[in-house]
């Protein structure tokens, strides 16, 4: 029904001289599925989609200082509420479109166990994470240390990354042994991995909004509508989320 009601205010938008492509920011943990999702939705629907992504945090300041994005997919809930609060994003949008999960990733195939906490506690000069002030998984992360008692063991040991793009980076070259990502970066048969319990952090629910400047924009709100799509749907359990709402 959902969807239905999108698609109905698509077609209206459609009749009007609206734009045939929207700019879209996506937090960066999500940034490679969006991608497999624009494309499919530009199949369908003829309209064209450009991803900008990076740290939820960092996203959300552009918003607020005026970035000419249309949506906004971030990794959390809180931002895209805040953004409905100011009135600079449309309440009805609103949706959680991604259950992200935590995963302790390390390139060396022998590093982690069945249990992460005894690779955690083990010995390894630096631990990456996302920023936890910008970014929803390092923030998952830190509490995920601090569940486990070990946030004073490991802390000079860390290192950040403004998003799990850049973190992911310091693990797969070495320069960190081991780092908390999304399960969505893993790399297939590559290093060792423990997927982190959900009941160590808070749910890493992603929320999707509309922002005022999309609101009349159909390719936006048409990929809105599409983010709840048996198809999209697939797409995204697919990646190593659980998936968001129905449409």
């Amino acid at each position: 029904m959902f969807r239905a009601a999108l698609l109905a205010l698509l077609f209206a938008l459609s009749a009007r001289a609206g734009a045939d492509e929207a700019l879209i920011a996506v937090a960066a943990n999500f940034a490679r599925t969006a991608e497999a999702l624009a494309d499919a939705y530009e199949a369908e629907s003829g309209y064209m989609i450009t991803i900008s992504s990076g740290s939820t945090g960092q996203l959300y300041a552009r918003i607020v200082q005026g970035a000419p994005y249309d949506a906004f997919l971030s990794a959390d809930a809180e931002r895209p509420a805040l953004l409905v609060e100011t009135g600079q994003a449309e309440a009805w949008s609103r949706f959680t479109y991604a259950v992200g999960r935590l995963v302790l990733w390390s390139a060396d195939p022998d590093r982690i166990g069945p249990d992460g906490a005894v690779a955690l506690s083990g010995d390894f000069r630096f631990l990456a994470i996302a920023n936890p002030r910008t970014a929803p998984y390092g923030a998952a992360a830190m509490e995920t240390l601090e569940a486990l008692g070990l946030t004073d063991a490991v802390q000079d040991r860390l290192v950040t990354g403004g998003d799990v793009g850049a973190t992911y980076a310091f693990i797969a070259s070495g320069n960190a042994e081991l780092g908390f990502i999304a399960l969505s970066q893993l790399p297939d048969g590559q290093g060792s991995a423990w997927i982190v319990p959900e009941h160590l952090h808070a749910p890493l629910a992603q929320d999707v909004v509309l922002l005022a400047r999309g609101a009349d924009n159909p390719a936006a709100v048409g990929f809105l509508a599409f983010l709840r799509s048996d198809e999209a749907r697939a797409v995204i359990e697919a990646a190593g989320y659980g998936a968001g709402a129905r449409e």
